[in-house]
């Protein structure tokens, strides 16, 4: 039984809760992990010992990620936690890897998510080239051949524009490559009715610029067959409705969730939406499966680090979306879920609020 003397069983956390981060994205993943710590705790914690979720916010700065890597690992904690940002969970896996901290990364994807395989990190969201090739099947499957891609500089968006041109092309898809550094979203536009690509995908930061995009493509007469798509996820944020109202609806995303969630997950989905007063994203899962998996290694495998990063390919944890096990992946360096359940969906043009499956 947890006690107010029980010494705690500390974790880092990492996630992006101020700007240029995916703030709304940020919350999510810190409920769903706090959510998660709480439930451990009232159940007798790591053996009468209560988990302590240490927080830092990374700000969508890899900088920033790698000095709270450092802090973390200097005051002791068993195990890294956490992280939404590609590009951010990269420069904390190295630093974690470097310092012998074993990190379970929630919800980035980006493949290389270390630059030489570790046995220290572990994935729970897919990687980038698996759900993203999912993505671009259903592209196919709906008739789009050219696929227009507006996209910010960023190993992440160059990373998803090569996966795209890759799949596309062994089906007769081509991509056109739109540089938001120097094209305005009128001239977006511009070159999507010029070079008459059916679909534009926003490989954008949120709100901004991905949110004037669509308001000036769904005011352009000569684009209202084109489809708007987001595979990274930007509409599933309850801020993205409450910014573009209608225009936010039927733009195609990937969540990663299954059809129907099971008792486990609709419990926690339950007390999510109470905590966080709106739907909770798939983000807010993904952080209270890290804390599932972490507590369920602890019990078992011991609160050292090394026993934590040797744990991996034993876990078999029953998670909100599924029963989670790592294994190795080729071109992937970690210890990766293969696979988290994947689905395009968009919010209902009836309902904006609702998300239907596509």
């Amino acid at each position: 039984m947890v006690t107010r003397t029980s010494p705690s069983v500390p974790i880092g956390a990492l996630a992006p809760l101020t700007r240029p981060g995916w703030v709304e994205a940020g919350q999510h993943l810190l409920a769903g992990l706090e959510l998660a710590v709480h439930e451990v705790n009232d159940a007798g914690g790591i053996g009468g010992r209560p988990l302590e979720l240490v927080v830092r916010d990374t700000a969508a700065d890899p900088a920033r990620a790698e000095a709270a890597v450092e802090e973390l690992a200097g005051l002791g904690v068993v195990a890294l936690a956490g992280e939404y940002h590609s590009v951010v969970a990269r420069a904390a896996a190295a630093r974690a890897d470097a310092l012998g901290l074993p990190f379970l990364c929630s919800s980035a994807v980006l493949d290389a998510l270390t630059d030489e395989p570790t046995d220290r990190v572990a994935r729970l969201a897919p990687a980038q080239s698996h759900g993203w090739r999912i993505y671009a099947d259903f592209l196919l499957d709906a008739g789009h051949r050219r696929i227009a891609v507006a996209a910010q500089p960023s190993v992440y968006w160059a990373s998803g524009t090569r996966l795209l041109r890759e799949h596309l092309a062994t089906r007769g898809g081509g991509v056109v490559e739109l540089d938001l550094r120097v094209l305005t979203p009128e001239a977006v536009c511009d070159e999507i009715a010029d070079q008459g690509a059916t679909a534009l995908l926003l490989l954008t930061g949120h709100p901004e610029p991905a949110v004037s995009l669509v308001q000036a493509v769904r005011a352009d007469r000569r684009l209202a067959d084109v489809v708007i798509g987001a595979p990274a996820g930007q509409p599933e944020f309850a801020e993205w409705a409450a910014l573009l109202g209608d225009d936010g609806a039927a733009i195609p995303f990937l969540r990663y969730m299954p059809e129907r969630l099971g008792a486990l997950g609709a419990r926690v989905e339950k007390t999510l939406r109470e905590r966080l007063a709106h739907a909770p994203s798939f983000v807010a899962f993904e952080g209270y499966d890290t804390i599932t998996v972490l507590a369920e290694v602890l019990r078992s495998y011991g609160t050292d680090r090394a026993s934590v990063a040797a744990s991996w390919p034993h876990v078999r944890v029953e998670g909100t979306r599924g029963q989670i096990s790592f294994t190795r992946v080729p071109g992937v360096g970690v210890w990766q879920w293969a696979w988290p359940p994947v689905q395009v969906v968009d919010r209902d043009p009836a309902d904006p609020d609702r998300l239907r499956i596509v």
